[in-house]
């Protein structure tokens, strides 16, 4: 059963997953009818689930369940992932890739490699307060408080403590 992305209630389940590039609006606007036809027919061994999905900053594919109604089983996620899948290939694009963090710099999306987070860091290209997309929030309303967040509030922290203490 589809619901408003907007309507979910704050204790609603979430995925996120990232793109490797921002999708244009013709992709956003192509993929909607089948975001909308995913979340209506999402089921849980026969249960319909109340579902939404949403595409979000551009880059960010979120998926949403009210596991009130109905939770989501192995094979439902299972179902999800083939969805999301189905999305990259049709779309030549990237949402299963964990390799890169995403930032908030300068009002844009920007990726980094994680392996150059240290230097980043280091370089003071990347600051504490700097907008952190954690895509390991697990609710509605965490999504909608925390995501982004300042880098420090999250687990990227020890990077920024590890930098700002001085060698012996």
């Amino acid at each position: 059963m589809y619901v408003p992305f907007d309507q979910l209630p704050a204790s609603a389940r979430v995925w996120i997953y990232q793109a490797n590039r921002p999708f244009t609006e013709a992709e956003i606007a192509a993929v909607q009818p089948a975001l909308r036809q995913f979340a209506k027919e999402w089921t849980s061994h026969g249960r319909t689930l109340a579902a939404s999905a949403e595409v979000l900053h551009g880059q960010f594919l979120v998926i949403g369940l009210d596991e009130a109604v109905a939770d989501a089983s192995g094979c439902s996620i299972d179902a999800s992932v083939r969805f999301v899948r189905g999305l990259e290939e049709g779309l030549d694009i990237q949402l299963l890739d964990k390799a890169r963090l995403a930032f908030l710099l300068d009002g844009q999306v920007q990726l980094l490699d994680r392996l150059a987070l240290r230097a980043a860091v280091a370089e003071g290209r990347l600051q504490p307060d700097t907008p952190y997309f954690n895509n390991t929030v697990a609710t509605y309303a965490d999504l909608q408080q925390q995501w982004p967040a300042p880098a420090r509030a999250t687990w990227l922290a020890r990077y920024f403590a590890a930098a700002a203490t001085p060698p012996a």
